[in-house]
C-alpha cells in the first residue's frame, strides 16, 4: 500500500476546516493516509475539540481590526471570520478577535502561522479560537492578516469592523494618515501610483481600451498613431481614477491625493493595505 504525501495546502485545508492545530492535522493526515473525512473522524477521536463537516461552509462575516506598534512604525490588520453577522455583531467576538489583533502587535508577528503559535493568557491562539469554534458552532479562523512597516503607520477602521486600512507614510503624519486611510477605504485604489501597478493588469487594461476601440465606429479609418494617442490617453485615466496618489483627494476635489501630502508637510505614500469582508 502506497503512503499518501502530505502536503502544506492539505494540512492548511484540514486546519482550516477543524480548528486543530497544524501539527495534529499533518498527524492526522499521516495517520490516515491523506483521507480528509477520515483524518477529522481521527482528531475526534483524540478529543479535540472539532467542527467536523465544516469544511463547505463559507465565513463571510467576521470583525476586522486594525492596529499599530506604540511607535506607529508598525502596522496590523487581522480579519477573524465567522459565518454569521449575528456572531460578528456580538460584542463578546468583537473582544475575542481584538485580543487576537493586540496579541499580533505586542508580538510583532509577520504572518497567519506565526498568529496561531502566539499565546494570550497561557492560550496558544489556535486552542483559543478552536474552542470559539466549539463553543459558538460556527466555522471560525483568522481568515486575513496584512502587515506594513513605514516610517510612519496610520490605521483605520471603517463601518463597524467590516473595513480596516492601514497605509504608511515617509514621514509622522497623523491627520493626514488618518485623512489618506479614509481615502483609500472610501475609493479601493489599486496600487499607490501607477509604477505600482503589476505588469499584466496594464496590459490587460490596455487590450481592453484598444479592443474597445476598435468596436467604436467612430475610430474607423483613424490613423494607427492617432489610435494609439488616444488609447494612452485613456490609460492614463485609468491610472489618475484607481491609483491613490492620482485620486482626487475626496475632503477636497481641486487636488490631487499627492498634492494634499505634499501640503500637510511634503510626505507620501509608501504602501498601504486594505481589507474588506466579502
Amino acid at each position: 500500500m502506497s503512503t499518501a504525501t502530505i502536503t502544506a495546502a492539505d494540512i492548511n485545508k484540514l486546519r482550516q476546516a477543524t480548528g486543530a492545530g497544524m501539527m495534529d492535522c499533518r498527524k492526522a493526515l499521516t495517520e490516515t493516509n491523506g483521507d480528509f473525512e477520515a483524518a477529522i473522524d481521527w482528531l475526534r477521536k483524540q478529543g479535540q475539540k472539532v467542527a467536523a463537516k465544516r469544511s463547505d461552509r463559507e465565513a463571510k462575516e467576521g470583525v476586522i481590526i486594525a492596529r499599530t506598534s506604540a511607535d506607529n512604525k508598525v502596522g496590523f490588520v487581522v480579519c477573524i471570520s465567522c459565518e454569521t453577522d449575528f456572531v460578528s455583531k456580538n460584542a463578546d467576538f468583537v473582544a475575542f478577535a481584538t485580543s487576537i489583533a493586540d496579541a499580533a502587535v505586542s508580538n510583532n508577528v509577520k504572518s497567519v502561522e506565526e498568529l496561531n503559535e502566539v499565546t494570550i493568557n497561557g492560550a496558544k491562539v489556535a486552542d483559543m479560537i478552536n474552542d470559539k469554534l466549539a463553543a459558538i458552532g460556527e466555522k471560525i479562523g483568522v481568515a486575513k492578516f496584512e502587515r506594513i512597516e513605514a516610517p510612519y503607520v496610520a490605521s483605520y477602521i471603517h463601518g463597524a469592523n467590516r473595513m480596516g486600512v492601514l497605509v504608511g507614510l515617509s514621514a509622522e503624519a497623523p491627520e493626514a494618515g488618518k485623512d489618506v486611510a479614509m481615502q483609500i477605504a472610501a475609493m479601493n485604489p489599486l496600487a499607490v501610483d501607477a509604477n505600482s501597478i503589476p505588469s499584466d493588469t496594464i496590459e490587460r487594461e490596455r487590450a481592453i481600451v484598444l479592443e474597445t476601440m476598435k468596436a467604436d465606429p467612430k475610430m474607423a479609418g483613424k490613423p494607427e498613431e492617432m489610435v494609439a494617442k488616444i488609447a494612452e490617453g485613456k490609460l492614463n485615466a485609468f491610472f489618475k481614477e484607481n491609483t491613490l496618489l492620482a485620486q482626487a483627494f475626496v475632503k477636497d476635489g481641486s487636488l490631487t491625493v499627492e498634492a494634499y501630502l505634499k501640503s500637510a508637510g511634503n510626505v507620501t505614500v509608501t504602501e498601504f493595505k486594505r481589507v474588506a469582508l466579502g
